[in-house]
């Protein structure tokens, strides 16, 4: 017998958070011109990596709100859960975006070492802080939504290391202006690849939690089992699984075995109703499955899972 408390699957995080991440596109892409426009007239090189750093966030934006919008489709009969997973893979490619990023600032830091250009430090300088305001503000934005989805965790994490990287930036160019050592350029570019790449990993890993279905984070599934056996006519609990579909939307299914007297009409009517107040109190989900066998049966069961 199975029973499903929710069959609504309802709007993703990053939809509920859409008109946070247009705010943010539009001041990554405003900075994202101006330092451009200031990394050629200047010459800095780590000005032109904060801006391909923050050109790849723009693109990472448009694709979590591209994706939101594919997520909030209906299911269908082909697609049970309709497209959330679009969001997951959306992170995912935001993380291969940083890394490919980061690798390419890096080999160019490189090649530059041995023969460090002139850097205009007045026009890197005024860029840079206004890099640094811009994404002080995008922050801002995005503090409290950042806890719910992976996209706009991604986005977060970009817009952090974007500020990292215009503080780097001002750094190097006022250690230019006072000191005339103008291989601080470089060097500030070096470091923004190296800022990039742990936040590439962290957003990867999760990505990959995700779509390998494992348990949610902070969800100990010995503890569920055993708020399930405390249930009155439960004698068994078994093929337990916990997942998540996208952020914020994570999955509850188990087999439960009860005893024979209990599943009747209203008994079992009145165990769904317990089962699922003892799930929703500490594990938050929506929708959760319970598949109801009577104890004389349980031995006609394979369990494969926990």
């Amino acid at each position: 017998m199975g029973h499903d408390h929710s069959h609504s699957h309802g709007i993703t995080a990053t939809g509920r958070h859409r008109k946070r991440l247009v705010a943010v596109l539009g001041v990554t892409l405003g900075v994202v011109i101006i330092q451009i426009v200031g990394a050629v007239l200047s010459g800095s090189l780590s000005l032109l990596a904060d801006a391909g750093h923050m050109l790849s966030d723009a693109a990472g934006v448009t694709i979590a709100l591209l994706a939101a919008w594919i997520a909030g489709r209906p299911a269908s009969d082909q697609r049970t859960y309709g497209y959330q997973r679009a969001e997951v893979l959306a992170a995912l490619a935001n993380a291969l975006i940083l890394i490919v990023i980061s690798v390419v600032i890096f080999t160019e830091a490189i090649r530059r070492f041995s023969s460090p250009p002139e850097v205009q430090t007045g026009i890197m300088l005024f860029a840079a802080i206004l890099g640094a305001v811009a994404n002080l503000v995008s922050l801002l934005i995005l503090r409290t939504a950042q806890e719910e989805s992976l996209n706009i965790r991604g986005a977060y994490l970009e817009v952090l290391g974007d500020l990292l990287g215009s503080v780097a930036v001002i750094i190097a160019a006022a250690v230019i202006l006072l000191t005339g050592f103008q291989a601080a350029d470089t060097i500030a570019s070096v470091l923004i690849a190296l800022m990039i790449l742990p936040r590439a990993w962290s957003l990867l890993r999760d990505v990959v939690d995700v779509l390998l279905e494992a348990s949610p984070k902070g969800v100990e599934v010995q503890m569920i089992r055993e708020h399930i056996l405390s249930v009155a006519g439960v004698t068994d609990v078994h093929d337990i699984h916990i997942w998540t579909i996208t952020s914020g939307v994570p999955v509850f299914s188990a087999h439960v075995v009860v005893e024979d007297g209990v599943l009747n009409a209203r008994g079992a009517d009145q165990l769904l109703d317990k089962l699922i107040t003892c799930l929703g109190s500490h594990f938050d989900t929506d929708h959760c499955t319970f598949q109801l066998e009577p104890a004389s049966h349980s031995e006609h069961e394979e369990h494969q899972h926990a």
